[in-house]
């Protein structure tokens, strides 16, 4: 029997199982490398298909490659029982790096007790005997007994015992085998796509323009103490870029110029120490937007691989081209320079779905910049801290040798959180508490008693340029309803589109520039990493980082001589729950015990994490989860936005053009093009109000808009914002 792997491609050629194996090891292999493990990467390959091998998964693909609809035949499980009873029926310590990511390959990592249940009862039914057989006389079997020996070595040096170390093994072993899984399926299906993975930009050509655009800005910027700041930073990116791999803060004031600076000690890093890409993570889409176009502008149009939404294929063994097709428009980050959401990149790290995952082997030896880190939420800083101390470890420790950069104006004390305590974190800008003195270009005043909606909105139209944050969007929208039909306001949510996004933050600009009216009304969303410059800010009284971020559009380039950021209290003002909340309590006690110019310090908001950071807890019981290799819990548990999202495509611009074409051909190509035309929205208002939703027929989660798209508001009926961090 000559075993398929794959139904025939367009130009009608079979994919051979062992064609399949033998090209999915070389991959797996390949990543698996960069983080110690090759053997390992290379077993899990040669044996994540083994099941195909039966008359039964035969017979199916068979049924299938004519186009008919039939039940799909599981084939993960019994290459999973056969490195199972291969590694002592589970008695081998590490048995779990083997069997976990074959048998979850298609349907998700499970949890280990319910596994081994599973392949100690598959061990008896007769497609695993089928297998065994196939196994026994094939030339594959020498290679692959040789395999297990050398990565069981592997796993038990990488982890030492540790289950965390573990529970993280799994993971990034479980991505590359994902990964050059849907790698080779999509070269046999679409060659096209395949080659096209191989062109595009390196880390190299990214520097040799990116170099010398910087010091040509720094040429013809007038001199100017904001710019004078910005220099310092950016040579002490420079500087500090020789420096080993590892952990790192960026401390910068705002408008300091962080986001070139960052990309500047990113980029000489990687290159000097040849790490393989640089991952920008962002918490808001809107600064994403903005730094995806500014690393645009100088680097090219193509040179960003920006990830704001996820496709999430349905989770199952259909091997329908169609279905397969799904799984390949996923986002695997194999690029030099993505630029993506906090979101994307801890719900992947810590979920246990194969779409998500398929990218987080790419963190390994990379340059990791979180940028607004302060952003991360407290509830689940425990867990978070722990993956990246590891990611920051060199391989030969046991770690995944990436640099990972803690980049803010207002840096969180993680030191308080015991997985920080004691590691060597190193300063970027070792001076940054006198770029701080030097760059105080703004006056803080508090209002003493509460506003109503009426008043503010008084006080607003006798402003021709001012910004106003709050801290939900119901209070964003209430303060848009009280202006009326103002034509100077403006207004952004996570329920505008990126491209509508883009447009408004572009009309914004211009009018500041051109002096022209402009009240832009916002939740937090647009506070941290916007390159906004306002004359006036005003500032619901929020969580402490946030106030002195949202200052931080108010004189950015300092053109006046002091600008004014008035703190206040909405009277009809909502306040998100949990550590949002607390913060917000917080941030009142210091500011009725401080005077407001205490918010040039610092130190002030150093006091006010360490004392937000040993009030509120900072795990949810995952660390516990991850020990006992429970991954569908670690994952329902792990989530920056606690509701689960579908995507919907807005009419808007080119967003229904692009659906067609992605409906016509679902690729990662034509999904990255349709993602800047996606909201997302909660999964139980998709239930509640289905009349204005149109699910796209075939695709699991996708839906069109049918209802109001406001040129001001975005999605108008009556949804609820599903959060300022979207995935």
């Amino acid at each position: 029997m000559d075993p398929k792997a794959h139904t025939p491609n367009p130009q009608g050629a079979w994919h051979a199982l062992k064609d399949h194996l033998e090209a999915v090891s070389r991959l797996a292999g390949g990543f698996a490398q960069h983080f110690g493990t090759p053997s390992l990467g290379q077993a899990l390959a040669l044996l994540h298909d083994l099941g195909k091998a039966t008359r039964d998964f035969q017979a199916y693909l068979k049924v299938a490659a004519e186009g008919k609809r039939t039940n799909s035949v599981p084939h993960a499980v019994w290459g999973a029982a056969l490195a199972y009873v291969a590694l002592g029926s589970g008695q081998h310590e590490g048995w779990e790096a083997f069997g976990l990511p074959v048998m979850g390959h298609h349907a998700g990592l499970p949890k280990r007790g319910e596994a081994a249940s599973k392949l100690a009862q598959a061990l008896k039914e007769e497609p695993f005997k089928e297998v065994a057989a196939f196994l026994r006389s094939s030339e594959l079997r020498t290679r692959l007994e040789g395999l297990l020996n050398e990565a069981l070595k592997e796993v038990r040096s990488k982890t030492a015992g540790d289950p965390l170390r573990l529970d993280f093994l799994v993971r990034m072993a479980f991505s590359a085998l994902v990964d050059a899984d849907y790698l080779d399926t999509e070269a046999h299906f679409d060659p096209s796509v395949a080659r096209l993975r191989q062109e595009g930009y390196s880390l190299e050509k990214l520097w040799a323009r990116f170099h010398p655009d910087q010091e040509a800005l720094l040429q013809r910027v007038r001199p100017s103490l904001v710019n004078s700041v910005r220099r310092e930073v950016y040579e002490a990116c420079l500087q500090a870029a020789e420096l080993s791999p590892g952990l790192f803060r960026l401390t910068v004031p705002t408008g300091g110029g962080k986001t070139r600076s960052g990309l500047a000690f990113a980029l000489r890093h990687a290159l000097k120490h040849g790490l393989r890409r640089v991952v920008v993570a962002i918490p808001y889409t809107s600064i994403i937007d903005q730094t995806a176009q500014v690393y645009r502008e100088i680097l090219g149009e193509n040179a960003v691989l920006e990830h704001h939404s996820a496709y999430e294929p349905p989770l199952g063994e259909e091997q329908e081209e169609n279905v397969l097709r799904q799984r390949l428009a996923t986002e695997n980050w194999d690029a030099p320079l993505v630029v993506t959401t906090t979101v994307q990149l801890f719900e992947s790290l810590f979920s246990n779905c194969p779409s998500k995952m398929r990218k987080v082997h790419r963190l390994a030896r990379s340059v990791i910049l979180l940028d607004e880190v302060q952003t991360l939420p407290p509830e689940l800083l425990k867990p978070t801290l722990e993956a990246l101390r590891l990611l920051a470890t060199p391989v030969e420790e046991g770690g995944y040798g990436a640099t990972v950069v803690l980049s803010t104006a207002t840096q969180p004390t993680f030191e308080v959180i015991p997985t920080f305590q004691g590691l060597p974190v190193r300063e970027i800008v070792p001076d940054y508490p006198r770029h701080f003195a030097r760059l105080q270009r703004v006056v803080y005043e508090r209002r003493p008693k509460p506003l109503s909606w009426e008043e503010l909105s008084r006080e607003l139209q006798t402003r021709p340029q001012v910004m106003v944050v709050l801290n939900t969007r119901k209070d964003a929208l209430a303060l848009l309803e009280a202006l009326g039909e103002d034509p100077h306001a403006y207004h952004l949510s996570t329920l505008l589109c990126p491209a509508h996004r883009r447009e408004v933050l572009e009309e914004v600009r211009r009018r500041l520039r051109e002096g022209a009216p402009v009240r832009l009304i916002s939740t937090q969303v647009v506070e941290a990493g916007v390159d906004l410059d306002f004359p006036e800010v005003w500032r619901a009284i929020g969580p402490l980082d946030r106030v002195v971020q949202a200052a931080g559009r108010c004189n950015r380039e300092g053109r006046l001589d002091k600008g004014k950021v008035v703190l206040f209290w909405p009277e009809e003002g909502t306040t998100p729950r949990g550590p949002y909340r607390v913060g917000v309590e917080k941030a009142r006690l210091l500011l009725e015990e401080y005077p407001p110019e205490r918010l040039h310090d610092p130190g002030l908001y150093q006091a006010y994490f360490k004392e937000l950071f040993t009030t509120v807890k900072t795990d949810k019981g995952i660390q516990e989860h991850r020990k006992d290799l429970d991954y569908p819990e670690v994952a329902r548990r792990y989530r920056l936005i606690q509701e689960d999202t579908v995507s919907v495509v807005v009419p808007y611009g080119e967003g229904l053009a692009r659906l067609e074409a992605f409906q016509k051909a679902p690729s990662l190509q034509n999904w990255r093009r349709l993602q800047a035309f996606v909201v997302g929205l909660f999964r139980n208002q998709v239930r509640e109000r289905r009349g204005f939703l149109e699910a796209v027929p075939g695709f699991q989660d996708l839906y069109v808009w049918r209802g109001s798209y406001d040129p001001r508001r975005g999605l108008v009926e009556e949804y609820a914002d599903p959060s300022d961090l979207i995935v």
